[in-house]
Formats: C-alpha cells, sequence, structure tokens
C-alpha cells in the first residue's frame, strides 16, 4: 500500500497523540498512515507521509 520503508515505519506514531499508525486507504482509494488510538488519518504522497495534524483528516 504505502512505500514507506519499514525501519521507518516502526518508529513513526501519530503527531496529535503519540498513537500507533496503521496502512490504511483514504476515501478515493490513496494511501494513508491511521492513528490506532485517535482515529485521525495522514496521507501518503509519494511514499512521504505527511504528518501535520492541520491536514489530517477523521475517520470512523
Amino acid at each position: 500500500m504505502s512505500t514507506i520503508e519499514p525501519w521507518l515505519r516502526e518508529i513513526l506514531r501519530c503527531p496529535a497523540c503519540s498513537g500507533v499508525l496503521r496502512d490504511g486507504s483514504g476515501p478515493e482509494g490513496t494511501p494513508e498512515l491511521q492513528c490506532t488510538a485517535c482515529s485521525l488519518a495522514y496521507r501518503v504522497d509519494d511514499g512521504i507521509p505527511v504528518l501535520l495534524v492541520d491536514e489530517a483528516r477523521s475517520f470512523s
């Protein structure tokens, strides 16, 4: 789904709550990282996660 390096995936955390991020898909099928704690989703642009809380979307 996303092309994030495995070593980087292990250390990434949600900037809002420090929760664990899992791979997911956005509404258009685009890759994103979804927080398992606070239900925020961060898009992944060309393999680079955009971990900006202001640009995150809520999912449920």
